[in-house]
């Protein structure tokens, strides 16, 4: 079962304890996948017993879910950040290079499939994803839509919604790449990326 303590210093060794086993699981399904990685694997990752392990998360479905909100809730924020800044667009395009960088990782790339490949499988953690991209989506339309207000456009729902899908699918795309070709010019990439998503920002819809 997960706990939710009330006494914040309590709270916070809660959350560092339910991080130690975010870490030790990603490691674990990184190396082994979903299937392959055991309760037992995560608590020795982890160093700490199955049973504190079983008194956060109550299976590796929850744990997946804790991972998902957590990159949610970098989405949701880095959404926020860009829509409050004073060069909406130049923000964007300076911001992309992080998400490049990111979804580059080979780390970061083995999880991000790994956990998709199980929601391909698996009803419980594809709505975990679902909600989760949803919520994705709903912010950057709202941050598109910001972005193109200011340079005169009145977009429809179905166009910012293929700005989104386009802009998710290149990021993404990236996950599979870092696999295929692991030493891919990451330069020539940025460079590219920058002027591709400068044309969709400023050509979508026309």
């Amino acid at each position: 079962m997960s706990v939710t303590p009330d006494h914040p210093a309590e709270a916070s060794r809660a959350e560092a304890r339910r991080a130690q086993i975010r870490a030790a699981a990603s490691d674990c399904f990184r190396q082994h996948g979903f299937h392959g990685t055991s309760i037992a694997q995560i608590s020795k990752t982890a160093g700490m017993s199955t049973g504190h392990i079983y008194h956060y998360f109550e299976n590796k479905e929850a744990i997946i879910a804790d991972i998902v909100a957590q990159d949610l809730q970098r989405s949701l924020t880095l959404t926020a950040e860009l829509r409050s800044a004073r060069d909406v667009r130049s923000a964007m395009i300076e911001r992309a290079i992080e998400g490049i960088e990111r979804n580059l990782d080979p780390g970061t790339a083995a999880l991000q499939l790994e956990i998709v490949a199980e929601a391909a499988r698996n009803p419980r953690v594809a709505e975990i994803v679902r909600a989760a991209d949803q919520s994705c989506r709903d912010s950057l339309a709202c941050t598109l839509r910001t972005l193109r207000q200011a340079t005169g456009h009145q977009d429809d729902a179905a166009t910012l919604a293929g700005m989104v899908e386009a802009l998710y699918a290149l990021f993404e795309g990236l996950r599979i790449r870092a696999i295929r070709n692991p030493d891919i010019d990451r330069g020539a990439l940025v460079r590219t990326f920058r002027r591709m998503v400068s044309d969709l920002l400023t050509h979508a819809g026309s």
